[in-house]
């Protein structure tokens, strides 16, 4: 199943990070993990959205929301508006990479604007990037990324800032919007990026670790009974095993919203509504990381994110936690023994536990029907694909 049409971009970390360890006390900056060339950051607490700068924005208890918003105008619509700008985020090495993920609240017509800018080496800033315009509802401003911006240190491509050159430090602004003259209580409650080099380099294969034997009783949905559903939202089947996979997880919590605006009939409509809420309308696809992740937040306790990890034994940790984990993979044909399609420039599929031996149990979302879902797959082999495809992607979501 595509993710999108161009080249898979290099992705994100942050499931460990958002936990403090044990015995650790609060910090007023953000909370990171860091790897040599992965180091994720994430403002979410307080303390944390307080250190950035706020204007006409107010601090509440776990967000941040408008107070005395300004005139603003996106796609010929007028809008009242308050910014959050986080501090700089150092990486500590040459970043080439940098996703963004987001939790909002966006009532009625409200939406949000994710920006993103870097430093290199030299001190050189350079300008705000829009990475994406959000919003639950999908109106009046249909949500979408925006591609290209290739001006001075990065580009935009999809859901991810790249960086050739790479930079040393990177901020994240976030712009709230509702109509001018609403009270909508438009509000921004977590929002981080993680910055990456070389994250697709070859790894040795990771031992098993604390969920071997552990199987999450996921339930199983199938992309492919879905061929030809909603053209405007992707067409289904093979162009939807992000949505699918989401759904899934958002099962596997009770979480099963009743489809809006879907035609009666439809087997597992759920999927349906999922492709609906997630699609981004700049790359038209259901495949945009931070969307699936960031419609995910909406309906669950606890944090949804795009993270990198650097194995497979990372994964063991969410999962032995209660949390299936969402990877992003591509493979050609022989390469991923048992896998229901002979290849894919980009799948996903949900990671849902681990044989004793350490090999993993997934709900591909491939299988032709939902009987055909549950998979497994070599350990060493789906690792490799998936570091090689993407540097280690993956959703994490209400964990």
């Amino acid at each position: 199943m595509l993710r999108r049409a161009a080249a898979l971009a290099l992705p994100l970390l942050l499931a460990p990070a958002l936990v403090p360890p044990a015995g650790a006390t609060d910090r007023t900056e953000a909370r990171t993990r860091a790897t040599p060339e992965i180091q994720l950051t994430s403002w979410s607490s307080y303390a944390e959205l307080k250190s950035g700068k706020r204007r006409g924005l107010k601090m509440g208890r776990g967000q941040v929301s408008l107070l005395q918003p300004k005139p603003r105008r996106v796609a010929g619509r007028a809008y009242e508006a308050g910014t959050w700008t986080s501090p700089w985020a150092t990486t500590g090495f040459p970043a080439t990479s940098l996703i963004p993920s987001w939790e909002a609240t966006t009532p009625g017509r409200s939406l949000v604007r994710v920006e993103v800018r870097g430093r290199d080496a030299g001190g050189r800033t350079g300008t705000w990037d829009t990475v994406a315009d959000w919003n639950r509802t999908n109106r009046p401003v249909a949500r979408r990324t925006y591609s290209g911006q290739a001006d001075d240190l990065g580009a935009v491509n999809a859901d991810t800032w790249q960086s050739p050159g790479g930079v040393t430090s990177w901020q994240v602004r976030v712009t709230l919007m509702r109509p001018r003259g609403s009270s909508l209580a438009v509000g921004l409650e977590r929002v981080g990026a993680v910055a990456s080099a070389n994250a697709t380099a070859p790894r040795p294969t990771s031992t098993p670790g604390p969920a071997a034997g552990t199987v999450l009783p996921v339930p199983t949905y199938s992309q492919m009974v879905h061929e030809g559903h909603h053209p405007q939202w992707g067409g289904g089947g093979e162009a939807w095993c992000s949505p699918t996979s989401t759904a899934m997880v958002l099962a596997h919590y009770g979480i099963s919203p009743r489809p809006g605006g879907i035609a009666a009939g439809h087997a597992d409509a759920v999927v349906d509504h999922t492709a609906k809420m997630v699609y981004d309308h700049g790359y038209r696809g259901t495949g945009n990381w931070a969307f699936n992740t960031a419609y995910a937040a909406t309906l669950v306790a606890g944090d949804s994110y795009v993270t990198r990890m650097r194995d497979l034994r990372e994964a063991e940790d969410q999962v032995a936690a209660g949390a299936p984990v969402i990877i992003s993979i591509a493979f050609g044909r022989g390469q991923l023994t048992g896998a229901p399609i002979s290849a894919s420039n980009g799948h996903l599929l949900v990671v849902v536990g681990f044989e004793a031996d350490g090999d993993v149990v997934v709900n591909d979302p491939a299988g032709a029907t939902n009987g055909e879902v549950r998979r497994v797959y070599d350990r060493a082999q789906l690792e490799r694909l998936w570091i090689a495809a993407s540097g280690g992607t993956a959703y994490v979501i209400g964990n």
